[in-house]
């Protein structure tokens, strides 16, 4: 979570009403969600704002039983659905408004015991088929977490790399590339002063394995968070930013930015190339979590999600359907590269 929202949370607390601090919900094989429709602007209104993306649907999600809420970070299973991680430690499988009907699975990720206070705030995950294993960039504790299919922990390590990163402004975005390398992005600038370069590391394999990772900066648009990440298929990365713009009641802008990690070298600045701009015209909210998944015309659709805090009334749980031509992308730092 953003610093300048953190300092929000000794008055939100008053809104009791709001704020979910109940025991967890159990495991439920078939939640009710509502799926709304919200209304869009025109196209010519979208173009101005998302470039090359086409926006084709918005929805509100909502629950009735069931907590829905929270997600900050997902990521597109084969079968075609989608799972969503939060920051208290459930889950949800899903399939997106319009695909496959089929029964959601919600539940509890399974931590160990001698974790970290406050070991549950999950803001990133990456993933690998070929084993079925999960990680998690975990706020908090600066911690990764690697879960097997079944989403029990099975490692964790707190890099050193990371542990000067705060205990609200930790690894945000986090991806596996194809190679086997593992790219964790800070939320957050190193200072307040500073207004673009986040601290990043790469590590050459698993964390876990291969904690040895190296320190580089990532260069992100002005006075905005890093919030998620997600690999085109190509091998380049749509990384998504987010900003606050208004504190109560909260309203938030966002940036979708691509970068090339091809260009990541040890100790310097990764750029980025802004993209589209999530501007409050647009059926916005607190956007914190991106996913990529190809689509049979070789374009992709790119999945946006918001992260309501668990405040039901004061924000709302939003995704997003947009699809875009990769090849209509820019690749930053080789614009004489051949698409």
């Amino acid at each position: 979570m953003r610093r300048n929202i953190a300092l929000l949370i000794p008055l939100l607390a008053l809104l009791v009403v709001t704020w979910g601090h109940e025991a967890p919900d159990p495991v439920q094989n078939d939640p009710s969600i509502r799926t709304i429709a919200l209304k869009l602007p025109s196209q010519k209104v979208l173009a101005s704002y998302l470039g090359s993306f086409q926006l084709e649907h918005a929805w509100q999600l909502e629950s009735r039983g069931t907590r829905f809420s929270g997600y900050s970070s997902m990521l597109p299973l084969p079968d075609g659905r989608i799972l969503a991680l939060t920051d208290n430690g459930s889950f949800v499988r899903f399939f997106p408004p319009g695909t496959k009907q089929a029964p959601i699975q919600f539940g509890w990720l399974k931590f160990g015991h001698n974790l970290h206070r406050s070991p549950r705030d999950v803001e990133s995950v990456a993933y690998d088929a070929s084993t079925h294993r999960y990680w998690l960039g975990v706020e908090g504790s600066n911690a990764i977490i690697r879960l097997n299919s079944r989403f029990e922990q099975t490692a964790r390590l707190r890099p050193v790399q990371m542990e000067d990163w705060g205990r609200n402004t930790g690894p945000e975005a986090m991806t596996r590339l194809p190679d086997g390398r593992f790219v964790v992005i800070r939320e957050v600038t190193r200072s307040w002063q500073e207004s673009r370069l986040h601290q990043a590391v790469m590590f050459d394999g698993d964390p876990v394995e291969h904690p040895a990772g190296h320190r580089f900066l990532f260069d992100g648009p002005d006075n905005f968070s890093v919030v998620d990440m997600a690999l085109l298929p190509d091998g380049r990365a749509l990384i998504l930013m987010r900003r606050l713009l208004w504190a109560f009641p909260m309203r938030f802008a966002g940036r979708i930015v691509i970068a090339d990690p091809a260009q990541i070298r040890p100790g310097k600045i990764w750029h980025s190339v802004p993209l589209a701009s999530l501007a409050s015209v647009l059926p916005v909210d607190n956007f914190e979590a991106i996913a990529v998944v190809p689509q049979a015309d070789d374009k992709v659709a790119v999945w946006l999600m918001s992260d309501d805090n668990n405040m039901r009334v004061l924000q709302r749980t939003l995704l997003w359907k947009l699809t875009v031509d990769p090849t209509q992308l820019p690749w930053p730092g080789k614009s004489e590269r051949k698409r």
